[in-house]
């Protein structure tokens, strides 16, 4: 059913057909877009699962040989061992845009070029399972912080995705068929419009044929 407040005019016939061009394009668009985004959203999706699984056995690893570590020293000098760490990392955040989505983009840089350059104690009184530890978590950080890069891009991207389907949703069960049953009653309001003077052009014309001649048109 056609809106009630819908003016029934060739002016309004002419923008609403104007309207509904634009707005079919624009779903066409956004339907693309959506499935682009899905597209890459799975992507995303797929490398998240592989960082986190390689992310979760490497920390599994490093409590294992921190654990060992633990057994094999005293407390105190673990303590000591780890209180003052030696290296320090600079994160610098960026990003990119993917699909008019700003996802991040982490970058890293390290106090000093050594990537062995991680332990802050002396050999003396450590065990090789706390070396082996600390370097774990050394090697874990850029898989760690490329996985919340990308968990992150994963979040982004899946409210896009909702967003755009939202609005294609909304274009494509509401305000097209709307503007197609407007159309649909302004083009039957001016038809029967049309119709409706011819009939009375017509009345007229044999009410002067029937006054001037006395007769009426056959």
């Amino acid at each position: 059913m056609a809106s009630k407040t819908v003016n029934p005019t060739r002016m309004e016939l002419t923008r609403l057909k104007k309207k509904l061009k634009t707005a079919t394009r624009g779903h066409k668009l956004l339907k693309d877009k959506r499935d682009e985004l899905m597209k890459q959203f799975l992507d995303l999706v797929r490398v998240n699962k592989v960082l986190r699984e390689n992310v979760e056995e490497k920390i599994k690893k490093a409590n294992k040989q921190f654990a060992l570590a633990s057994a094999s020293m005293s407390e105190e000098i673990l303590k000591v061992a780890i209180m003052a760490p030696k290296q320090e990392v600079y994160l610098d955040v960026k990003s990119r845009n993917a699909m008019s989505v700003t996802i991040p983009v982490f970058e890293t840089k390290t106090k000093t070029a050594d990537s062995n350059d991680v332990y802050s104690y002396g050999y003396a009184f450590t065990s090789a399972e706390l070396d082996d530890s600390v370097k774990e978590l050394s090697d874990i950080l850029p898989d760690l912080l490329k996985l919340a890069e990308c968990e992150k891009s994963c979040q982004l991207m899946a409210s896009e995705i909702e967003k755009t389907r939202r609005r294609v949703n909304a274009l494509e069960h509401v305000m097209i068929p709307e503007m197609q049953r407007n159309i649909k009653y302004i083009v039957m309001k001016l038809d029967e419009n049309e119709r409706s003077t011819q009939i009375r052009l017509m009345k007229v014309k044999d009410m002067v044929l029937e006054d001037k001649h006395h007769y009426k048109d056959k």
